[in-house]
């Protein structure tokens, strides 16, 4: 079952810039911050890029919406700057949305493990457009 979807912003390494920005224009309520400082645990992420922005969601009149700054080894490719995040309430459905999503399309990264999920991917799919799915648990 689908628990939710979210529109999903993708910046240039100017994310923190970017929720500054949507407070004061929009006002937005930030629900959620967390830097790359985070994955340095598991990756090796260099001192410069820990203050990126590896995922935030906020919030405008009652919808919420996510942003990150791309990986620090991706590059930012203007087109590809707003993804589709779909959450499902089980791995099966996440596996089940993935394959069909990549169905004549390309397997960005493929479904693994998170700290976030036990089930995360990204793809693009037949139509160019990008989703990341992931399982929700709590």
């Amino acid at each position: 079952m689908i628990k939710n979807l979210h529109i999903y912003l993708v910046m240039n390494g100017n994310g923190a810039e970017a929720i500054q920005f949507y407070q004061e224009i929009l006002g937005a309520e930030v629900i959620e911050v967390s830097t790359f400082e985070k994955l340095t645990a598991s990756m090796k992420i260099a001192e410069a890029d820990k203050k990126r922005i590896l995922h935030a969601e906020l919030s405008v009149g009652g919808t919420n919406f996510m942003l990150c700054d791309t990986f620090p080894d991706q590059s930012y490719v203007v087109g590809n700057q707003v993804t589709i995040f779909i959450e499902s309430t089980t791995m099966e459905t996440t596996a089940a949305l993935f394959n069909s999503l990549a169905n004549e399309g390309q397997i960005i990264m493929p479904l693994e493990p998170t700290f976030w999920s036990p089930c995360y991917g990204q793809v693009r799919d037949k139509f160019g457009v990008t989703w990341q799915v992931s399982t929700h648990t709590n």
